[in-house]
């Protein structure tokens, strides 16, 4: 039997989000939960580098009463190119389920093609799921509405960003977005999310018009994970785009400012913001680990 696999949050349905948010704050706020997990197995298949999504990965599974292995693409096969649909239905018969960390979307989506057990994108270079499931449940415990105030993202149109645009269609929620010409998010997805969810979507040039009388101000790096040759570049085109107290000072006087980190202190966002009383980033964090307790005991408990 196919088990369910998380490669994007159009994987999920509405109430599913919905439900894994309500379940990770629960988590959260009573630090009440079963060892439900005894016996079951988390594999890591990591080719980026990571402190939050593997730490807080680990973290939920172990908390949870499951052990977990670190796999690193260039200790297995796959780096002597063994095939992902190979590597997929061995792992099958090993551990319960894969956070499948690496640079393309394409093989995310072979590997859960291929695999009987949960796949779980940890990251790719199209889609950070689980980033903004965690996100979307920092935004809700700090007491901001959805479909009241406005969420705005300002910097590339990133993965990240794209699982942003995900989940605005989604779930209904308007999503304003500035982004330097040439780094908006990618066309396709959001003619899709145009056509398929109906989404209220804005794409902007402007970062200081999409800051006004925002309740959400989310950021990333100006230069992903395998964009490094393109950083110089990017330092130019980014510049106006930066997070700092003139940006803020347009946002409504009760925003928060999110950011995923690692943070480039002094390009997308400045010390005094990401330290300052706007910045919820740390428990922004820290929620990672409780949301990955609310989608893996989702995952293989229904599974």
């Amino acid at each position: 039997m196919k088990s369910k696999s998380i490669t994007r949050i159009w994987d999920l349905t509405k109430e599913e989000v919905l439900f894994l948010i309500e379940r990770a704050l629960e988590i959260k706020r009573t630090r009440m939960w079963k060892r439900s997990l005894e016996g079951k197995i988390l594999a890591l298949v990591f080719e980026k580098p990571s402190t939050r999504t593997r730490v807080s990965f680990e973290s939920a599974m172990m908390k949870l009463g499951g052990s977990t292995i670190f796999l690193s693409t260039k200790d297995l096969q796959l780096a002597r190119g063994e095939p992902i649909k190979d590597t997929a239905r061995v792992l099958s018969r090993y551990v319960d389920v894969v956070v499948l960390r690496t640079y393309a979307q394409e093989t995310i989506e072979e590997f859960a093609k291929y695999s009987t057990i949960p796949i779980i994108n940890g990251l790719s270079d199209k889609f950070h799921p689980c980033q903004v499931l965690s996100d979307l449940m920092t935004v809700i415990e700090k007491g901001k509405d959805l479909y009241r105030d406005k969420i705005v993202w300002i910097g590339d149109g990133n993965n990240v960003a794209q699982s942003w645009i995900e989940a605005s269609a989604l779930l209904g929620f308007k999503l304003t977005l500035a982004c330097p010409k040439g780094y908006e998010p990618d066309g396709k997805l959001l003619k899709e999310a145009y056509e398929k969810y109906g989404a209220q979507i804005e794409i902007l040039n402007n970062p200081e018009e999409a800051a006004k009388n925002s309740e959400v101000i989310n950021t990333d790096v100006w230069t992903s994970m395998g964009f490094e040759k393109e950083d110089e570049e990017r330092k130019k085109a980014f510049k106006g785009f930066q997070i700092n107290k003139e940006i803020l000072s347009l946002a409504s006087p009760s925003a928060i400012v999110l950011h995923c980190l690692p943070a480039h202190r002094g390009e997308e966002i400045t010390e005094e913001v990401l330290e300052g009383v706007h910045s919820v980033v740390w428990d922004q964090s820290e929620n990672k680990m409780w949301l990955h307790m609310a989608l893996l005991e989702f995952l293989l408990k229904n599974n």
